[in-house]
């Protein structure tokens, strides 16, 4: 019997395990790691990578690169203002309001960039288990509407997949924990991620899961933690050299990666060094960017993103 796989497919990373012996097993990729990054990129001789690979070259290739589709999917144009304004690359409106990316002059739906990454997933699951993988269950944000759901099985199918259920990761995120409770527990779990946010009341024991409530915020992740560092440096960079790095699609790729970089140091450094040499350059020659973040400070940037966070949860 053909074997069926479980993909989280995230706004950040993603991941692909099946059952072995009755226990969940997160599949390494190619790479050899257990997350693939959500990340695919079309070069401008036409190649298209996926991964890990086409998050290495984000740097020198800012507009050709599609990060954090599921941002995007199943949603209509005229309800990702934020989204777009924390992206590089070109974001604009298709047929019926929908939202399309456009690279080197073709157009891609979101759908079609969470196929590619859902494709290199099942892939490098069936090179693991040594025979085709059709079938998946694949999860989804609580708080996804019913056209974010279904762009996401169309995602599946674009990919070659019967996707026999998508769930709410809160609830797989529950079961995976209760799965071996024989007593009832009632639990909260509560997902902020890269681009969305959910918390769910769960009664979870002897293998079921009920879900009690749930809430969230599709608009709300570490993407926006990251854009909150970003405008900070780069005002700061402004008052001192009177150049704006956000204008410059290169630095600000820089301005992002160097802050994700900084906000998980955070998490167990109270201060750290953000060091950007070579970052923009002027009349007077190149300007290099080093500056200290404490996570005090990082609080004080974020304590509005985490009231957000809050709310849901009363």
């Amino acid at each position: 019997m053909a074997k069926t796989v479980g993909i989280d497919l995230g706004t950040t990373n993603s991941v692909v395990a099946v059952m072995e012996g009755g226990t969940p097993v997160v599949i390494a990729n190619a790479e050899g790691s257990r997350t693939t990054p959500s990340v695919v990129a079309f070069t401008k001789d036409g190649t298209r990578l996926v991964g890990a690979i086409a998050k290495r070259q984000a740097v020198i290739n800012p507009e050709g690169t599609i990060f954090s589709a599921k941002r995007f999917i199943g949603r209509n144009y005229n309800e990702v203002d934020s989204e777009i304004k924390i992206v590089p690359y070109k974001v604009v409106p298709g047929p019926n309001n929908s939202v399309r990316f456009e690279v080197n002059n073709k157009t891609y739906a979101p759908e079609e960039i969470s196929a590619q990454v859902l494709r290199k997933l099942v892939d490098d699951a069936s090179a693991y288990l040594g025979e085709k993988v059709t079938d998946a269950v694949i999860t989804v944000p609580a708080y996804f509407n019913d056209a974010q759901r279904q762009a996401t099985k169309d995602a599946g199918r674009i990919a070659g997949l019967n996707v026999l259920r998508v769930i709410n990761e809160p609830t797989a995120a529950a079961l995976a924990y209760g799965a071996d409770k024989k007593k009832n527990e009632t639990v909260m779990v509560f997902d902020l991620g890269g681009g969305t946010f959910d918390v769910s009341i769960l009664d979870v024991g002897e293998g079921i899961c009920e879900v009690r409530s749930t809430s969230g915020d599709t608009h709300l992740g570490g993407d926006d933690f990251d854009k909150c560092v970003v405008d900070y440096i780069a005002e700061e960079f402004k008052k001192s050299h009177g150049i704006d790095l956000r204008n410059d699609r290169q630095a600000l790729q820089r301005l992002y990666e160097a802050a994700e970089k900084a906000k998980c140091e955070l998490s167990s450094m109270t201060q750290t060094e953000i060091n950007l040499p070579f970052i923009t350059a002027d009349a007077s020659g190149p300007k290099h960017l080093t500056m200290t973040l404490t996570r005090a400070k990082f609080d004080q940037l974020t304590a509005h993103l985490v009231e957000r966070c809050m709310n849901p949860v009363r």
